[in-house]
């Protein structure tokens, strides 16, 4: 029982500091001969002008997903991006302002998509991973992270369909694996396999380049994820 002038306990929610919240996003896509990562350079302290991932601060009022959704718009245009979460991130001083908390997102997108740098960005960029700079806060772990990630995920689902146009060749549905992996594929196994797992199919065109022979376009049977053994 309480009554005026008896002090109070502070309960257990009330001891504890709460840390901030952030999001940050990972949106990969295929490059010529390498993947690449969307950046944004910071216009603010801390890392005024350093590149790091999009992301900021989640809203009282809004969702995780909400917020990754609403800062990625923000600070690079991009909307409409299926994301999804990739880990948390909080080591107590990997943001020099306090203590903050960051809910990672990734994504894979087809093609390297128009970007502005908005709100507190001052420019957005796609960098190939052979070609980064230096990275503000713990953003090199992230994406390690994310790529490691993506690696194993391309090893047991078709989640390669997400970085091809709708047509493709075999050699470059290959080469998609082959630079995400880091490795060579055997070409004739690599076939193979593609086939007796049943996730492309031929559509009946070829494409022609140059004097080289003409070469079949194949395209998913399905692009919705799916559980396969590729490897």
């Amino acid at each position: 029982m309480t009554g005026a002038g008896i002090e109070q306990r502070p309960t257990q929610v009330q001891r504890h500091h709460y840390p901030a919240i952030a999001v940050d996003m990972i949106i990969l896509t295929m490059g010529e001969n390498d993947l690449m990562v969307l950046l944004i350079q910071r216009r603010g302290e801390p890392f005024a002008g350093h590149w790091a991932f999009p992301g900021g601060f989640v809203d009282p009022a809004e969702s995780l997903d909400e917020a990754a959704a609403r800062e990625l718009r923000e600070e690079t245009t991009v909307s409409d991006v299926y994301l999804e979460q990739l880990y948390t991130f909080g080591e107590p001083t990997r943001d020099p302002r306090g203590r903050v908390i960051s809910v990672a997102y990734f994504a894979l997108v087809r093609q390297p998509l128009a970007v502005v740098g908005g709100d507190d960005a001052t420019d957005a960029r796609w960098f190939p991973l052979s070609a980064l700079p230096a990275l503000a806060f713990d953003h090199a772990t992230i994406l390690d992270y994310a790529l490691a990630r993506v690696r194993k995920k391309i090893e047991y689902t078709n989640i390669v369909y997400s970085l091809l146009p709708e047509t493709f060749t075999l050699t470059e549905l290959q080469r998609v694996y082959e630079v995400i992996l880091g490795r060579r594929i055997d070409k004739r196994n690599f076939r193979k396999k593609i086939s007796s797992l049943d996730l492309v199919a031929p559509t009946g065109e070829l494409r022609r380049d140059g004097a080289h022979r003409p070469a079949k376009l194949y395209h998913f049977r399905s692009r919705e994820p799916r559980i396969v053994e590729i490897f």
